[in-house]
């Protein structure tokens, strides 16, 4: 097998949407090696580079017919991969990535123990960076972090049921249970709204 289907291969592995630097290949093939595949495959349209140094597997819609834009939340961790950063979504973006929020989002927040940076994605959209106190760094699963960052941000008045279905929809089955037990430290409120939450739907009969 050539060279770039194997790093093709090892990349597509991930499934669509994912993001990467070549830090996330480096265990498997020379630094050379990465550096020179990965401006093949990107030339042939087969990854996208998203920022300088980070790249994707782009997700396709079928129905539009086109690629969809980069999962800032994929592209955050690749940055946090690739500096060896701890990272932790804003209540902002938070709200923002699970569709909670009407305003239109120029920039994505995330919380570091790194240094302050941004990142321009595409040309038209700001990944900051912002060193912070991290709280929520025993979750162990990017989604528990996601739903207590945007609970917390919306405050426990606000929490109606078009909240708790609109979370829902935004996660998948599978990852309830995980999460359950990954949040069950969190304050009373936030993870009696997580119950709700990752309450599987009943199939009416």
């Amino acid at each position: 097998m050539k060279l770039s289907d194997k790093v093709f291969y090892f990349i597509a592995g991930h499934g669509r949407g994912w993001a990467f630097s070549s830090s996330d290949l480096v265990h498997r093939f020379t630094r050379q090696e990465i550096d020179n595949t990965l401006s093949d495959l990107a030339q042939k349209r087969k990854i996208r580079r998203v920022a300088r140094g980070i790249y994707d597997y782009p997700k396709y819609s079928e129905l539009l017919k086109r690629e969809l834009g980069p999962d800032i939340e994929q592209v955050a961790f690749a940055y946090a991969r690739k500096f060896n950063w701890t990272i932790e979504v804003s209540g902002d973006t938070a709200l923002n990535i699970l569709g909670l929020s009407t305003q239109i989002v120029g920039k994505y927040t995330y919380l570091s123990n790194g240094p302050n940076k941004d990142y321009v994605i595409f040309e038209n959209v700001v990944l900051e960076f912002k060193k912070s106190a991290l709280k929520n760094i025993g979750f162990k699963y990017k989604e528990s972090s996601l739903i207590v960052q945007a609970l917390r941000s919306l405050g426990k008045e606000h929490i109606t049921d078009t909240v708790i279905t609109k979370i829902r929809s935004q996660i998948d089955e599978k990852m309830f249970d995980k999460i359950l037990k990954d949040t069950k430290t969190s304050t009373d409120w936030i993870y009696e709204t997580i119950k709700q939450i990752c309450q599987k739907e009943s199939v009416n009969e």
